[in-house]
């Protein structure tokens, strides 16, 4: 697999994102609940009662009172509904609120994407750095073996001594125990990121890039980090986040606003008591109107809930310029990381050209009888060692690029 159809896999299934897409999802109910708002108030009771007798304590509440008859039985059913016309903008404000609950989700769903690719990246390259590890291994194994059976022919004329036979087979053992816990390193990277793409966990997935392809070309600092600052997935919660305390400022001071609504009730009801005179029938009544209100108690009810309003609007915005100052960090040091691995690459490469001479040099003298065979092993060793960290520098150059694409939200 590629690591293009790794991040398909990631973002089809990986659990974090689809958590954040339930999350976008139930902030566009959110967004409809708020419109709803806007709908009329439409109520519907009824209510069914035993009235017992009225007692007239004519002689005081310690005598027996005389027991005034009336209907025992008493009905009511009907509806009501209220639409309101003006409440200080509380419900715009509520709508504007949720959509900019819905932006922050899809910019957090979209920063979740970001870091689960990331982490996938990493996976992906640490199985690609134990298999390039793992075939300098089986071919430096496969030198070490063919070298040995030299100084074995070499002992038995009588030229090396037997340690030096003995410290070559002790090298090759502890090559042999490294691959054993090399195929362990790529089985447990294999596994999370089986994981990660949700792909099952006996699936074998082997890296298909192009190890020679050139890495990608540094830009300019200023032109990563005005891309930080237009698409930075972080810097984009931050910011909508301000603008949400800004939001809730406003709806704190709405309450000190007046209410203003059309109002319609109609019901039924028995027996008649509410009009003189009385009528023991059924009857109806029903009222519409405009109803308007104005909290007076707001103005020192709501004096500190709009200063705590205030004070969290301004500690967000102090955390938005603190977010800028770590996006700001975050790409500096990514560009100079993957600015140091580039280099870090040219270092290996020409000591891989070194180590390749030296031992050259030192494999010759050693069969000349002029060099010891700790000296041609800690040449073996240097080569490999060196060809070792030529790939480690590509795959660690690879992960600083992808980690500086992430920090200017283009991951």
């Amino acid at each position: 697999m590629s690591l293009n159809q790794i991040w398909e896999k990631v973002t089809a299934n990986n659990k974090s994102i689809q958590m954040q897409d339930l999350r976008v999802k139930g902030t566009v109910e959110g967004i409809k609940d708020a419109k709803a708002e806007r709908l009329p108030e439409i109520s519907a009771e009824g209510e069914y009662a035993r009235v017992s007798n009225v007692p007239i304590y004519e002689n005081g509440l310690f005598h027996t009172p005389s027991q005034f008859e009336v209907v025992h039985t008493s009905y009511k059913f009907g509806g009501s509904a209220y639409l309101n016309l003006y409440n200080g903008s509380k419900t715009n404000i509520k709508i504007a609120e949720e959509k900019k609950e819905n932006e922050i989700a899809i910019e957090q769903r979209n920063l979740t994407t970001s870091e689960m690719k990331l982490r996938a990246t990493a996976y992906f390259l640490d199985l690609q750095r134990s298999n390039i590890f793992k075939a300098l291994l089986l071919k430096d194994i496969s030198d070490q073996e063919k070298q040995l059976e030299e100084i074995k022919q070499l002992l038995k004329n009588g030229v090396v001594l037997k340690s030096d036979v003995l410290r070559v087979t002790l090298k090759l053992s502890r090559q042999k125990m490294a691959l054993v816990q090399l195929n362990n390193d790529l089985a447990i990277a294999n596994q999370k990121l089986n994981i990660l793409t949700g792909l099952p966990d006996e699936t074998v997935i082997q890296p298909a890039e192009d190890l020679k392809a050139d890495l990608p070309v540094l830009k300019p600092y200023n032109t990563y980090l005005s891309d930080a600052m237009a698409h930075s997935f972080a810097y984009k919660i931050s910011e909508k986040e301000t603008e949400l305390r800004k939001l809730e400022v406003k709806n704190v001071k709405a309450n000190v606003s007046f209410k203003l609504g059309l109002f319609a009730n109609y019901a039924y009801s028995y027996p008649q008591i509410l009009l003189y005179p009385y009528s023991i029938a059924v009857y109806g009544l029903g009222m519409t109107g405009i109803k308007a209100s104005f909290p007076i108690s707001s103005f020192y009810h709501n004096t500190h809930k709009a200063r705590a309003a205030e004070l969290k609007y301004q500690q967000q915005e102090v955390e938005h310029s603190d977010t800028e100052d770590k996006i700001r960090q975050e790409v500096n040091e990514a560009y100079l990381r993957y600015k140091e691995s580039l280099t870090r690459i040219d270092v290996a490469k020409e000591n891989i050209s070194q180590a390749t001479e030296n031992l050259r040099i030192v494999n010759n003298t050693y069969f000349n009888q002029l060099a010891l065979v700790t000296d041609l092993l800690d040449a073996d060793t240097q080569l490999l060692q060196t060809r070792f960290d030529y790939a480690a520098a590509r795959i660690a150059a690879q992960l600083q690029f992808y980690q500086l694409q992430k920090a200017i939200g283009n991951l």
